[in-house]
């Protein structure tokens, strides 16, 4: 089944038909709809491939996020598909696994099959993927964080700032002895800026040496939560707030500390980042950092058809910043020490 097949039987020009399947305003309504009920008939499948040479637009934007099942980066992308999806884009998806090496070969497979622009993750990038990604005149979106040297255009919050906000709103509350649990090899990722901004808001306290751990590499994940607390009471002893790089772990330290029969927060408070669903279903609730994933995907795509429909001659001479907010949460453990 060819569009030629469809044109002939209605009685119209292949270029009608090409027109109504790209809701060409020239094409009235009773035609267009005639075509399309042609179409489900038949069974014609539409040539997107060639439809792209001809129009110089794929109908894709690559899209890599590090986990599929964080339902953080699932929900950004089913915000970014209902966004495109009365635009006619589909997104093009790829897990990076937290990897910088897997994120740049993902980023050369989908190159190769000409997106319109490109949307990642930001937790590090490779130089050479830096590099490559530079001499391109396709648009590049960082998100889920502000880094310092964006590639291009970004959409998300500094999770440095996040957490330093965090941390200081919780030592206003009067907790002293703040232990932080990580991940290893962090630097340079959204885990290593949150890492920093809790060292960040201790040294603005007057805590010269911050108490930190490292559990192992990303993602961190309930089940870390033993391992966790073992390593907070073996290194540092005393700990009267465990703050964690997510709030997964953070539940995951809440009942290492139970199994152990210890009260949260009377024995030991817990924090955590992100506002998961987990975090608002424990018992006890978990303090956080409150993230809208769905406004940073709907914020994404809203920018990308934006960039689109300019030229590339007037494309912003300068990165578009698109700040999300975020908000601290102080819930039942670590709800502050009485006084």
């Amino acid at each position: 089944m060819r569009m030629r097949d469809i044109a002939e039987a209605l009685g119209v020009s292949t270029m009608t038909v090409s027109r109504a399947l790209r809701v060409d305003a020239s094409v009235a309504p009773e035609t267009r709809n005639a075509i399309l009920k042609a179409i489900e008939e038949r069974g014609y499948v539409p040539d997107q491939i060639a439809a792209s040479l001809s129009s110089r637009k794929s109908g894709f934007v690559a899209v890599l996020v590090p986990s599929l099942n964080n339902p953080h980066f699932s929900e950004t992308v089913l915000a970014l598909n209902e966004t495109f999806a009365t635009h006619r884009i589909q997104p093009l998806i790829g897990s990076t696994n937290y990897d910088s090496r897997t994120e740049a070969s993902l980023v050369r497979a989908f190159l190769s099959r000409k997106p319109e622009a490109l949307v990642l993750t930001n937790d590090g990038h490779q130089a050479d993927l830096r590099r490559l990604l530079a001499r391109t005149d396709l648009p590049v979106v960082e998100i889920w964080d502000r880094p310092e040297d964006p590639i291009q255009h970004v959409v998300g919050f500094s999770n440095r700032e996040a957490m330093r906000d965090l941390t200081l709103a919780l030592m206003d509350r009067g907790y002293r002895n703040i232990v932080y649990v990580g991940e290893n090899a962090d630097e340079g990722t959204r885990s290593g800026e949150r890492r920093r901004g809790f060292v960040e808001a201790q040294m603005l306290r007057g805590v010269d040496h911050p108490r930190m751990c490292s559990i192992g590499r990303p993602p961190a994940t309930m089940s870390d939560g033993e391992a966790a607390l073992a390593v907070v009471m073996r290194d540092c002893p005393g700990a009267d707030l465990i703050m964690c790089v997510s709030d997964p772990l953070a539940f995951g330290v809440i009942n290492a500390l139970k199994r152990r029969g210890l009260r949260v927060p009377e024995d030991i408070a817990v924090a955590g980042f992100g506002d998961f669903e987990i975090s608002r279903i424990a018992l006890p609730a978990i303090t956080t950092v409150k993230v809208d994933p769905f406004t940073i995907g709907r914020t994404t795509a809203e920018l990308i058809l934006t960039l689109r429909a300019r030229s590339s001659k007037d494309r912003p001479p300068s990165p578009v910043i698109k700040r999300i907010e975020t908000a601290t949460d102080i819930r039942a453990s670590a709800p502050g020490k009485p006084i």
